[in-house]
């Protein structure tokens, strides 16, 4: 498994940077926008964005939205107005506390009810979502998603929440590849190296859900889905059948979170006699 994570981490980071920038401008200018905004949390992925962004279009063509919950860790709001004073980014801060508020008092639910933990947690990337689109609107901007290839593939991330984006400049890249990129990007180690935490619930920490950290899971996906491996072919490397079971399980079961929505048959034609 070491020569496949080396392997993983074998590619030039400024070509690397040049293409992703390229794809950037060219899929903003095709659209005829002004721009994009990006959702800041302070994390690695939407730090690269905002980063890759800025150094493609310009600064004043990115507007950067700092969404914190009422628990979110005050180091990733820190980092978040670091990095977009950094850039100089427009930046908007809007807490969505009241609003996950609102639509709990609506619905009736309280916010610390256990019982509806993980449709809070959806909602919460969801109102982001919304936030984001509203700004998108004003400015006529496009919505530059923070996903990475690790996360598309597992299906972590929640269905027209943060996977709600008009384009994902870095999801070809596995979460290892991007900390490495934002760290020769010059983005600070506390930022690039920061454990993954979606901040959808008090305490969350990608570890705590996922079936190993990404260090682990990132060669094993990249062996399946880069090197078309087979299950056996890597279990043979010395990988944990139960690991690669479980990220089989969560590949498939995630499909529909890859996928727009099946439609349903055509009109049957009348039939003449």
């Amino acid at each position: 498994m070491k020569s496949l994570a080396d392997e993983l981490l074998n590619i030039d980071f400024t070509k690397t940077a040049r293409s992703v920038e390229s794809f950037i401008t060219e899929t903003v200018e095709s659209a005829g926008a002004s721009g994009v905004v990006v959702g800041l949390s302070g994390g690695v992925d939407s730090s690269a964005v905002a980063l890759l962004c800025a150094r493609a279009l310009s600064k004043d063509r990115v507007t950067a939205l700092i969404m914190p919950a009422e628990f979110t860790p005050a180091q990733d709001v820190e980092d978040a107005k670091f990095l977009a004073e950094k850039l100089g980014l427009k930046t908007y801060m809007v807490p969505i506390a009241p609003i996950v508020n609102s639509f709990a008092e609506q619905l009736g639910v309280e916010t610390d009810d256990v019982h509806v933990k993980m449709p809070l947690a959806n909602l919460r990337a969801r109102i982001r979502m919304t936030l984001l689109y509203f700004y998108a609107n004003r400015y006529n901007v496009l919505v530059a998603g923070t996903g990475d290839r690790s996360e598309l593939l597992l299906g972590y991330f929640t269905k027209y929440g943060d996977a709600g984006v008009d384009f994902l400049p870095v999801a070809g890249l596995y979460k290892t590849q991007l900390r490495w990129l934002s760290k020769h990007l010059g983005l600070p180690d506390r930022i690039a190296f920061k454990p993954s935490s979606p901040q959808l619930y008090p305490g969350h920490r990608a570890v705590d859900e996922l079936p190993a950290d990404y260090d682990v899971l990132d060669p094993i996906l990249y062996a399946l889905f880069d090197k078309k491996m087979d299950v056996e072919q890597v279990a043979g490397l010395g990988v944990d059948r139960r690991l690669l079971e479980a990220i089989a399980e969560r590949y498939r079961r995630s499909v529909h979170k890859r996928s727009l929505p099946n439609i349903g048959p055509t009109p049957a034609p009348l039939t003449t006699r």
